[in-house]
């Protein structure tokens, strides 16, 4: 075979080498979370909250990604997925910014629970052009505002290493007490109790508690009038009917979301905190209605 041919193959392959080479660096990593894509259609990117998997999105994936192409992402450091360095929440926002830029999804729908309802609402302030609706499940801008609303940034600063200082002074077998106990606050069937204790164990501590504290810091109040998308926030209150009524909750949420245009608020009568496994059907049907 001549010399000059191979020369050219080598030639061609080293450049095609390059080419391929470039087009993986010039594409983002997300490293604050991995993503699992269901179904095909329009995208909907769903974030689960504080120490879960994007497994507690199955019921909803099953139930939206026939016609829906559904992105779910866990969090790094949650329920097994490698913790990073630094602080978390600003660096998946960013990183999900990137994702539906580097996809090109036009205005995805984004659902996120708790921690990811949190993180839902920081993403739609602070790229309003990215989102198309976006749906808050059982959180809010200022978790510290909730029984002082007129606290200050420096008060919730405060609180924030209060909080930080009792997480981290807890040994194991307390922290394990502490989150079943919590979580039996937030979840009805035991069932549903041990899959979620079971991704706390797989958890980073360090990368809970910093999360935590990094919500627990921040007031959304004002943030939220950024937001363009069309919002539906579907809270939950039946847990704490012994501290008052629902009326009193409702005027509670509809505070904290009041800077919030085109939001809807509703609350469910049934559910805890983990609305998705207490009452799907109701937060199915809300969800639905709100799309349509």
């Amino acid at each position: 075979m001549p010399r000059s041919f191979i020369k050219r193959i080598a030639t061609i392959a080293a450049s095609l080498a390059l080419a391929h080479s470039a087009g993986a660096s010039a594409a983002p990593s997300h490293p604050a979370f991995k993503v699992q894509v269901t179904g095909q259609g329009a995208p909907v990117i769903l974030i689960p909250g504080l120490a879960s998997s994007g497994e507690v999105w199955d019921g909803t994936v099953a139930h939206y990604c026939g016609s829906r192409q559904c992105h779910v992402v866990t969090l790094a450091g949650f329920a097994g997925v490698p913790a990073i360095e630094g602080p978390l929440l600003p660096a998946v926002e960013q990183q999900l910014s990137d994702y539906i830029a580097a996809n090109k999804f036009d205005h995805p729908i984004v659902i996120g629970h708790s921690l990811g309802g949190f993180l839902g609402m920081k993403l739609a302030a602070d790229h309003p052009d990215q989102v198309g609706r976006l749906v808050i499940v059982d959180t809010l801008p200022a978790l510290a505002a909730v029984q002082m609303p007129s606290i200050t940034g420096p008060q919730m600063k405060e609180m924030a290493a209060g909080l930080r200082t009792r997480m981290e002074s807890m040994d194991a077998e307390t922290k394990r007490t502490s989150q079943m106990k919590t979580l039996q606050s937030m979840i009805t069937r035991q069932e549903d109790i041990d899959r979620a204790a079971a991704w706390g164990k797989q958890s980073d501590s360090a990368t809970v508690t910093n999360a935590m504290v990094e919500m627990m810091s921040e007031d959304l109040r004002p943030e939220v009038s950024r937001i363009k998308a069309p919002t539906l926030v579907l809270g939950s209150w039946i847990a704490y009917k012994d501290y008052g009524s629902k009326p009193m909750f409702e005027q509670m949420y509809k505070s904290q979301y009041q800077q919030l245009p085109n939001v809807k608020v509703e609350l469910a009568d049934n559910a805890r905190h983990f609305i998705m496994y207490d009452d799907p059907a109701w937060m199915y049907d809300r969800i639905d209605n709100f799309l349509k």
